[in-house]
């Protein structure tokens, strides 16, 4: 069986290495480059101590040996992935959140005239996904509903993608927006958070955490919590795998992990 030939652009950032080392590690995948904005050598070496694959601060220099690009670096970063890749119709996975929805767009566009398949989703642990899963299915039953997510004091965006996945996905199950009380006084500007169509968000960051998620709907005299932690960065590479194996099968954009899974 022939393995599929990955590249991971972002590579020294913290989960492009994670992605590396996965990739490296996993059979029937193997990794033939790396890219980084901050590449300073044309090497990267593998973990294995072996000799290393070659690596680049361009794409376009190492792209030709590559079936799938993945890329965990930024919205702007991913953007210049997809393009370039779909004109080498070379299939994509992004992690990479902060995209419009011009983007996502202009990826599904690019998808089809290239006939490539992309696969991009604000989170790849199968447990976050569940519990978003979980979350539809409750939605309808509630009105009231708050959600709280913490990172570590790096990430950029605020809030996650995941949360506004999250939120998107409860208000779309509810089939119309939660009820959100807003305080009388407001001793202090923002203490309530953002609300997205009634689902109030709160963003903590903080080093110590990796990705933590937790919904809370309330009704009369109860409430129910959802919550999914990832404590470390090797709780995404089932996901990421899972998606690199599945985004060479068929062209065209999926949105979310929960379409690889089938939920």
């Amino acid at each position: 069986m022939s393995s599929i030939d990955v590249v991971v652009h972002g590579v020294l950032g913290k989960m492009g290495a994670e992605v590396a080392n996965a990739v490296c590690n996993s059979v029937g995948l193997a990794l033939v480059g790396a890219v980084d904005r901050r590449a300073k050598s044309n090497s990267y070496p593998l973990p294995d101590g072996s000799v290393g694959v070659p690596m680049s601060d361009s794409l376009e220099e190492v792209i030709q040996s590559a079936q799938v690009v993945v890329d965990f670096s930024s919205a702007e970063g991913a953007m210049d992935v997809v393009r370039t890749a779909a004109n080498h119709k070379v299939n994509v996975v992004v992690g990479s959140t902060g995209l419009t929805e011009d983007n996502l767009q202009e990826i599904d566009n690019l998808s089809q005239e290239y006939s490539v398949g992309i696969i991009l989703a604000p989170n790849f642990a199968l447990g976050a996904i569940l519990m978003m899963h979980a979350a539809k299915l409750v939605a309808p039953f509630f009105d009231y509903v708050e959600l709280t997510e913490i990172h570590h004091e790096a990430k950029i965006d605020a809030p996650s993608g995941t949360a506004l996945a999250i939120a998107r996905a409860v208000v779309e199950a509810k089939g119309g927006a939660f009820t959100a009380p807003m305080a009388e006084k407001e001793t202090l500007s923002g203490t309530r958070g953002g609300v997205y169509k009634g689902v109030s968000i709160h963003s903590g960051r903080m080093p110590g955490r990796t990705a933590h998620h937790e919904l809370v709907f309330g009704a009369l005299g109860q409430t129910l919590t959802l919550r999914h932690d990832s404590i470390n960065r090797e709780s995404f590479m089932p996901g990421v795998l899972m998606a690199i194996r599945e985004v060479v099968k068929s062209p065209g954009l999926r949105v979310g992990l929960d379409k690889v899974m089938g939920l």
